[in-house]
């Protein structure tokens, strides 16, 4: 037999497996003996770690509980918060403004999102461009930061600003529209996400700016400081907690009309207060009045009113949102002012007599078109009538001619024309609420 037919390198050819019987797998030859491997052995537990005791007392310092107790200026934050007015709390550093935040945000069931100002560029908020296929036809669209799409993927949150004074004015210009149009690049916040942002005075602030006076003015301004007994309490492991006002929905139509009352009224007797700039660059940094922030005071008003917020509380979100000048004013006339519930009236108007100042009068005649307004039926047109009808029997229709045409304008022309307009049938014919006469 030749070399070739024993085989490759002149070894003999393996001898066949023997075949597996039909329908079953070929049987495959097992390997050679060897040497057993011997088992690995088992691991010792581990040692404990030099830091893990440390990080166990970390742990135990960390745990706190929380009690029921009375803290303004936390009920201040949450009724702006409730009322959904962006805020900010200046303080000294380290008082606590950021686990304030964190303790809001459990209270209100809110996810929280921080952002350091100080540390980012106008682009962060002002987007990023993308550019696609054909920008001439779909334009270019600014990409929005990473807590912006979280927080618009879940439709609700806390967006907390840190550092604001801090950050320069090109930053400071770039959240101008995040703040008051919720804009950040491309994309809308959703209306349900609360703004928060704290600031330190220029003075104790990193490099710090004054705010410019179009940022300040969308701020409702909260002063925040740390009282020692609560921090003495709390050092002990007890912190107060954060008492979450909850608006009353069967207070909501009467709080909306006292409240548009009371500042409608308050800024007729006071127009010089409508708008004041102040003059000097720290001074408008801060809360100043302006058409933007009484409008912001009235929303915190109504809140107010509709959660039952305690005085000193509303007092500090007033005077936060229009300055302390304009809001001791406010707060002094809202002492006096005591308006019975628009509604209530509007359902009964034959039993309750007109006040006798005019201010009040004014602010009463107010809050019962915006009630009659906030939910327009026949009947309560009517009522409303009946009412202005009781302020010409008193002499004072002058007070009652501004409400007249308000009323006059949502008359519904399938509803007859009440007795209570003869008084003002001349002063409606010229502001054209009435046609005039042949």
């Amino acid at each position: 037999m030749s070399t070739v037919a024993r085989g490759a390198a002149g070894q003999s050819p393996a001898t066949p497996s023997p075949a597996a019987p039909a329908g079953r797998p070929p049987v495959m030859p097992s390997p050679p003996a060897g040497p057993t491997e011997p088992p690995e052995p088992s691991s010792p537990a581990a040692a404990p770690g030099p830091l893990d005791a440390a990080d166990e007392l970390n742990r135990r310092l960390r745990s706190s509980r929380t009690e029921a107790a009375t803290n303004p200026q936390l009920e201040a934050l949450a009724l702006a918060v409730t009322a959904n007015q962006p805020v900010l709390l200046w303080g000294e550093p380290g008082i606590g403004k950021s686990a304030g935040m964190e303790q809001l945000a459990a209270g209100l069931g809110l996810g929280l999102e921080t952002v350091i100002a100080s540390v980012h560029e106008p682009s962060d908020f002002a987007g990023l461009p993308v550019v696609g296929d054909d920008p001439a036809v779909t334009g270019v669209p600014m990409a929005p930061p990473d807590w912006a799409v979280r927080l618009a993927r879940a439709g609700r949150g806390l967006l907390f600003f840190d550092e604001l004074s801090s950050a320069p004015p090109a930053v400071q210009a770039a959240l101008l529209r995040v703040v008051l149009e919720r804009r950040v690049g491309s994309l809308t916040l959703p209306d349900s996400v609360r703004i928060v942002a704290a600031a330190n005075p220029p003075s104790s602030a990193a490099d710090g700016w004054h705010l410019s006076p179009p940022l300040a003015n969308r701020f409702v301004h909260l002063h925040w400081t740390h009282d020692p007994r609560t921090v003495a309490r709390g050092m002990a492991g007890t912190w107060p907690e954060v008492t979450v006002p909850v608006v009353d929905a069967a207070r909501v139509p009467g709080s909306a009309a006292r409240a548009r009352g009371a500042v409608s009224g308050f800024l007729t007797a006071r127009p010089g207060l409508v708008h004041h700039i102040p003059a000097d660059a720290e001074s408008r940094g801060r809360a100043w009045p302006s058409p933007r922030t009484w409008d912001m005071a009235l929303r915190l008003l109504a809140t107010g009113y509709a959660t039952g917020a305690g005085r000193e509380a509303l007092a500090a979100a007033l005077a936060g949102a229009v300055g302390d000048g304009a809001g001791i004013e406010l707060l002094s006339y809202l002492e006096n002012l005591d308006l019975p519930d628009p509604d209530r009236v509007l359902a009964n108007p034959d039993a309750f007599a007109l006040p006798e100042r005019g201010d009040r009068q004014l602010a009463f005649l107010i809050a019962i078109v915006a009630a009659v307004q906030g939910d327009l039926t026949q009947k309560r047109w009517e009522a409303g009538w009946a009412v202005l009808a009781k302020a010409v029997d008193a002499g004072v229709p002058d007070v009652a001619a501004r409400a007249a045409v308000d009323l006059a304008s949502m008359r519904d022309t399938d509803w007859p024309v009440p007795e209570g307009i003869d008084a003002f049938v001349e002063l409606l014919q010229l502001s054209g609420a009435l046609p005039q006469s042949g």
